[in-house]
């Protein structure tokens, strides 16, 4: 085999892990729940590989011989969030999981961002990411302190008005707090939120979100390929959760429509190694906000476009 391909369809999930209560995710089946939400689901060529074999979704036929093989995997690290199932499915285990701050983050590390940053913050909670800019979005703008805020995952968040904090210093913002969380609140990611609008009426996040990841703990499948000389593309999320380690070519896309376009383009360009893509607006349009008419719609323009990729496939492999 010369070349391998890796398509992630990010929060797209096919029911709860054995520590799903952990996280206050008891009963949660994404593909499960949503085709029953919608009246099911009309995804053909997904079902030609074997998605019904695995996992019962509404409107999905079973095939007695999919054309792919399939399976669906538990993980093994404890935690719940994208770097760690990454890391993971790059061969690097975690033995503890990463902090989470339901209540929000101490006086120690907030006191140190006021200090290098000299700016005063809002939030410091828990909260959806498009319900705290209706929150504090003008209150934002009219005072210039950005909103730092958290979620379940192990995530500091910091979203500012593009107008009022500028996309670079939004980003040097994170590299800040990239550097002051260490040791015990060495938190997963650090996640740039920029997002546009005059009122909280019309509040709406950008396409520039960027993630200031930490670096795999372990020696990644991107990194031991790459020391092999064996071309290694990441696509979207995919870079800036393995904090670029081990990717000889980053290629930046925003949404599924480019993330898909940048992988033809990249199977027409590359006939070897490996090419990793992370489709993001199943879990940042759709998943976060239960929107389930534009999670269908997405699922099924995916499933549109998997099939003319696979058939470019075959006619360059056969």
């Amino acid at each position: 085999m010369k070349r391998a391909i890796i398509i992630i369809l990010d929060g797209v999930g096919v029911g709860e892990l054995p520590d799903a209560a952990n996280y206050g995710d008891s009963g949660s089946d994404t593909l499960g729940n949503l085709s029953r939400a919608v009246g099911g689901l009309n995804l053909p060529n997904l079902a030609s590989l074997g998605l019904g074999c695995i996992h019962q979704v509404e409107g999905l036929s079973y095939p007695d011989t999919p054309l792919g093989n399939y399976g669906k995997m538990a993980e093994v690290s404890p935690g719940k969030d994208s770097t760690t199932g990454h890391w993971e499915l790059a061969g690097v285990l975690l033995d503890k999981p990463f902090p989470t701050y339901p209540q929000g983050f101490p006086p120690l590390i907030l006191d140190e961002f006021t200090r290098q940053t000299g700016l005063q913050i809002l939030g410091n909670k828990t909260a959806s990411g498009t319900e705290i800019i209706k929150e504090l979005g003008e209150k934002h703008i009219a005072t210039g302190r950005p909103i730092v805020y958290t979620s379940a995952d192990s995530v500091f968040q910091i979203a500012a008005h593009e107008e009022v904090i500028p996309l670079d210093r939004l980003y040097e913002l994170c590299e800040i707090a990239r550097g002051i969380l260490k040791g015990k609140h060495e938190v997963a990611r650090v996640i740039a939120r920029p997002f546009v609008g005059k009122s909280a009426e019309d509040f709406r996040r950008t396409k520039y979100r960027r993630d200031f990841s930490l670096k795999p703990v372990g020696k990644t499948m991107l990194r031991r390929l790459q020391e092999r000389h064996i071309t290694t593309v990441g696509i979207g999320k995919i870079n800036d959760l393995y904090a670029y380690d081990g990717i000889d070519e980053n290629i930046i896309t925003k949404t599924n429509a480019e993330g898909m376009q940048a992988l033809d383009e990249s199977v027409a360009r590359y006939k070897s190694g490996l090419i990793m893509a992370n489709l993001v607006d199943f879990d940042m349009l759709w998943g976060h906000r239960n929107d389930t008419g534009g999670f269908k719609s997405g699922l099924e323009t995916f499933d549109v476009w998997f099939g003319d990729f696979l058939k470019n496939l075959r006619n360059r492999i056969y």
